[in-house]
């Protein structure tokens, strides 16, 4: 199973970058990931927030294969503790899924069918971060449910 780390924007910011790097390098070691940066459309300015999500809708739609198992990061989803995300990587890689994508939206969050095609939509939390910082998070979250799958050392109870 290969994991695909989406976020809508612009390349990594210097100050996440090495953190972001770190920890992709680190998931490495149990599955292949990447990160696909995609750039919002070339209008995004003149468009309202609802054009502007149906546009990048599009453009997600087009990233994302019929068996993609998607997880959207959306203040809408379900709160989940590490333990629960490293379960729920376990069933996708048991029922041999090829590619498990964690999507973050752009700033206006996404459209509606971009939504409804979810398989799961997960909250960080109540509070609301920077972009830059939600890809950071992730990676460190993906790289610690990892480590859980595989009883490592590096997630503490």
């Amino acid at each position: 199973m290969k994991i695909i780390l989406y976020s809508i924007g612009k390349p990594h910011e210097p100050y996440v970058q090495a953190g972001i790097q770190d920890f992709t390098n680190r998931i490495t070691k149990y599955f292949p990931v990447e990160w696909g940066i995609i750039a919002p459309p070339k209008n995004a300015a003149v468009l309202s927030d609802i054009d502007l999500k149906k546009a990048e809708g599009v453009i997600i739609q087009n990233q994302l294969q019929k068996d993609d198992f998607l997880v959207l990061l959306d203040e809408r989803g379900k709160n989940i503790a590490s333990p629960e995300l490293a379960n729920l990587i376990q069933q996708r890689a048991n029922e041999s899924a090829k590619r498990l994508v964690f999507l973050i939206g752009g700033a206006f969050g996404v459209d509606e069918t971009v939504f409804k095609r979810a398989n799961f939509t997960w909250s960080l939390s109540k509070l609301v971060f920077p972009h830059m910082l939600v890809r950071l998070i992730l990676a460190e979250q993906v790289y610690r449910a990892c480590s859980i799958l595989r009883n490592e050392k590096y997630h503490h109870v």
